[in-house]
């Protein structure tokens, strides 16, 4: 008994010399750089409880000059969201660090923002390069259909980085939702958080400037149209995961924006679309009154180049 006495005591004197476990992350996914203006940038992150959340930032030419942005407490009801705005001069590249209940997060990778430039009635338009791209569809084994998965390579978004482009257009099916997902808000929430959470992809968010349309399965099921039934739940969904500038000047999800002298016209080809076996009226798209938006958003448009 004295023997086994003493080797617990001696094995309770030897822990604290063990290593501590790392503290668990209240990092969800993200941070993601959303849109960016002249004067405001938006910061998109997740966490996986209630949190208070903030960044600060800095000019890359001035590193000693230094911004913080407002608080944010992450809730339930928001899927732990938040959507972070960082005040900022034109033409500026700045870093930033997230701060979550006032302690700053350590990451791998650059951690980088940039506002626009004012170049109108100054200098030719600033050069600029984006990239796009859609169709990314994560694997989960539980919900995944039998055989060999759809999803596999993601070292697409490695690549991508690479290029430094200073934004990424994603043009629909953002992700996948699965039969499990699309018929109630807590999979169509779990669809949405599990894929933002793709390590992959986590750098490429960090660095890159996002802005995102939908197709039909991240709108809803294959080939949805305006019949389904959750397709107000999926806008508030998509609203919450993506830090585009506006949503639904011409209704649904659509929405402008500019970098230099280009103008992009994000159109939603589901939130009015006509059913496809539906023959007994005239089929169709957008809808008239996101085309009629659109119509009067070229008409007023000064941009040389426009994409739709």
């Amino acid at each position: 008994m004295k023997n086994l006495f003493l080797s617990m005591l001696a094995l309770i004197i030897m822990l604290p010399a063990f290593p501590q476990a790392e503290k668990e992350t209240v990092l969800s996914a993200g941070p993601m750089v959303g849109y960016s203006t002249m004067k405001e940038i938006m910061v998109w992150l997740q966490t996986k409880k209630s949190a208070e959340v903030s960044i600060t930032y800095a000019d890359v030419e001035d590193p000693g000059l230094r911004f913080h942005s407002e608080s944010q407490v992450t809730s339930a009801d928001r899927a732990f969201v938040a959507k972070v705005i960082a005040p900022v001069s034109p033409g500026r590249k700045y870093t930033y660090e997230v701060l979550i209940d006032g302690e700053k997060l350590e990451f791998p990778y650059p951690l980088e923002f940039q506002s626009q430039e004012l170049w109108q009635w100054r200098h030719d338009p600033p050069d600029l390069l984006f990239a796009t791209g859609s169709c990314n569809y994560d694997n989960e084994l539980l919900l995944d259909r039998p055989g060999e998965p759809y999803g596999a390579d993601h070292f697409i978004f490695e690549s991508m980085l690479k290029k430094d482009p200073d934004f990424m257009v994603w043009m629909g099916d953002n992700n996948y939702l699965r039969d499990a997902d699309w018929n109630s808000r807590t999979g169509i929430l779990h669809r949405y958080s599990y894929n933002r959470a793709m390590p992959e992809l986590q750098p490429f968010l960090a660095s890159v400037h996002h802005y995102a349309t939908w197709d039909d399965h991240d709108y809803g099921p294959n080939n949805s149209d305006r019949s389904y039934g959750m397709k107000e739940v999926t806008l508030e969904t998509f609203k919450l995961f993506w830090a585009n500038p506006e949503y639904g000047p011409g209704g649904g999800i659509s929405y402008t924006f500019s970098w230099s002298d280009v103008q992009f016209f994000m159109m939603d080809n589901r939130y009015f679309r006509t059913p496809n076996n539906l023959v007994t009226e005239n089929r169709e798209m957008f809808g008239k009154q996101q085309l009629q938006w659109l119509i009067d958003a070229l008409s007023v448009s000064q941009a040389p180049f426009k994409f739709i």
